[in-house]
């Protein structure tokens, strides 16, 4: 009978090298920026908020659940209803621009289509 030699530290092998990542590229091939968005989704410390409040449902679900449900669906539709309000915060200062023909600049239509993309794919990402 052989014996190892070298002590054992799990029975898992080992995953090998991970695969070089891949750059984000948009359709055309440039790289895409990684950062989320300079857009806020909610107004400075309401995501905190939500969170928080998401912390006492969950807390409180041991002794209501019931209610916790309850809570969290309203919650989540409040989430949903910022959402909403967001977009249609930013969509507003681009919109009367546009239905009165003003002219609006190539370089700020750009930064707005860039700002519809993040947040789309923000929105995708939930």
């Amino acid at each position: 009978m052989i014996q190892e030699t070298t002590p054992r530290t799990n029975d898992a092998p080992s995953p090998g090298p991970r695969p070089p990542k891949r750059p984000r590229t948009s359709p055309s091939g440039l790289r895409r920026p990684t950062r989320r968005s300079s857009i806020l989704l909610f107004a400075p410390g309401a995501a905190e908020s939500f969170r928080s409040r998401w912390l006492d449902i969950q807390t409180s679900f041991v002794d209501e659940p019931g209610r916790s449900v309850e809570q969290a669906d309203l919650l989540v539709a409040e989430v949903m209803r910022q959402l909403a309000k967001t977009f249609a915060e930013k969509r507003a200062k681009l919109e009367p621009q546009l239905v009165q023909g003003e002219d609006i600049s190539t370089e700020d239509l750009r930064i707005a289509l860039q700002h519809y993309r993040s947040f789309f794919d923000r929105l995708l990402t939930i």
